[in-house]
């Protein structure tokens, strides 16, 4: 029986770990389905990528036990890397959750791998982890050629990134070092980059090594004797040997049903403690927000789901 356990392996799980070892917890059981920590700083930003402790005007202090500074982000993997050696606690990778059952005073999850009980529980998984896809179909036969990530890109091809988050401009900026690049964007103008990555953008369109295609949207995708066929809405079309979508992560809201998690539409619906309807569960992290996004925001959430959870034994 654990007193505790956190299901995702990103900041907000992270800091949980690190806020329920120094409350005095003893039976701590992190779980996360990806091979390590921090899937999404892994796998979603550039080597190299700024990590910043300010996000979109957010409150960037931090009130619990983790703090945070900025950084890169492998200063950032190293710094979560060293909290985590800290102290005793279990860990499971490569380990999907597939439900949590409330039991009497107790919890049942229940993994593909194998089961375990807890008297709380926390989810801290993020959006990124089921990243948004396009509307439109994507044909299976191209489907190798579409990422969401910059995985399996190689150099010298023709790429279009969609979308006009910072993750759009970083991964359009970063291929069109070694790569004939296109950064197409819905809207004539981009509402949502920081300073830094929009002045790189134009900078990289100066340059010539960024196109830019503004207030241009797709219909569909097709096959191309192998290449992605891009259709735009107005009449347009253009081959591309690789497509890559940056359009944000959405709330994966089938999992959360599976932990019994009542939801407004695709917010769970939780109290100032960031309690469930469901006493003794717990949604921290960028599910839990729709500002999500800061670290410092879902370092948090750990400490005050920690906090009650221990003001409450």
């Amino acid at each position: 029986m654990y007193d505790i356990v956190i299901i995702g392996g990103g900041p907000c799980g992270i800091a949980s770990v690190i806020e329920a070892k120094h409350a005095g917890l003893a039976k701590i059981l992190l779980l996360e389905k990806g091979e390590n920590h921090s899937q999404t700083i892994r796998k979603f930003y550039k080597d190299g990528k700024r990590v910043d402790k300010e996000y979109k005007g957010l409150d960037s202090t931090t009130k619990g036990s983790v703090e945070f500074f900025d950084g890169t982000k492998e200063s950032t993997l190293n710094y979560f890397d060293k909290l985590l050696d800290e102290g005793e606690f279990e860990a499971i990778f490569n380990v999907e959750v597939e439900s949590v059952k409330k039991n009497g005073d107790y919890f049942e999850i229940t993994t593909s791998k194998s089961g375990f009980k807890a008297k709380n529980v926390v989810v801290a998984i993020g959006r990124m982890g089921k990243p948004n896809k396009p509307d439109y179909k994507i044909p299976p036969s191209i489907m190798n050629l579409v990422n969401f990530n910059l995985n399996n890109c190689g150099n010298g091809e023709k790429i279009i990134v969609v979308g006009g988050g910072n993750s759009a401009a970083e991964y359009a900026c970063e291929l069109g070092k070694c790569n004939d690049v296109t950064l197409c964007y819905r809207k004539e103008k981009f509402t949502r980059l920081n300073d830094i990555n929009e002045a790189a953008v134009y900078e990289s369109e100066k340059n010539g090594s960024l196109k830019l295609l503004l207030g241009t949207d797709i219909s569909e995708l097709s096959n191309a004797d192998g290449k992605v066929c891009v259709n735009f809405t107005d009449g347009k079309s253009e081959v591309y040997d690789r497509a890559i979508y940056a359009i944000g992560g959405s709330t994966p809201v089938d999992f959360l049903a599976k932990c019994g998690i009542e939801m407004n539409g695709e917010d769970p619906i939780i109290d100032e403690h960031f309690q469930t309807t469901t006493k003794g569960l717990f949604v921290g992290g960028d599910i839990a927000s729709k500002k999500g996004g800061s670290i410092v925001v879902a370092l948090n959430n750990a400490h005050t789901i920690i906090d009650y959870i221990v003001k409450n034994k």
